[in-house]
């Protein structure tokens, strides 16, 4: 709660700031996946939250992205070319994203699966 609430805050304060220079921070990915062979369920519910946690922070980053190419189109002072080119960024950033938490929730789910095998016995 206390993050979500965080996150809507920062949201809001990075809206205050748009038509300065706007600055979206990618977030870290969890750092490690347990194996699910060998983790307990402990370790497991905290993978799971941290990788739920991750892909929330992912969707603040892509919504912060979003905000900047707003921000883009509406500046007159930038000729098309310069926003033609700020706008592919912007979406390889957005897409990178997005492949990276599909990625860490895969290999989760991959670990869970293993772990759930070892222990539904």
């Amino acid at each position: 709660m206390q993050r979500s609430i965080f996150a809507a805050v920062s949201l809001f304060a990075f809206l205050g700031a748009a038509q300065a220079q706007p600055s979206c921070v990618y977030p870290k990915a969890p750092r490690s996946i347990p194996i699910g062979a060998i983790a307990t369920h402990e370790e497991i519910v905290e993978a799971h939250k941290q990788v739920k946690q991750f892909d929330e922070d992912i969707r603040t980053y892509n919504i912060c992205l979003e905000l900047e190419l707003k921000a883009l189109e509406e500046n007159t002072e930038i000729d098309e070319e310069r926003k033609d080119q700020q706008r592919l960024m912007l979406a390889r950033k957005s897409n990178a994203a997005i492949d990276e938490v599909q990625m860490v929730v895969n290999r989760f789910n991959e670990q869970l699966r293993a772990y759930r095998k070892r222990t539904d016995k």
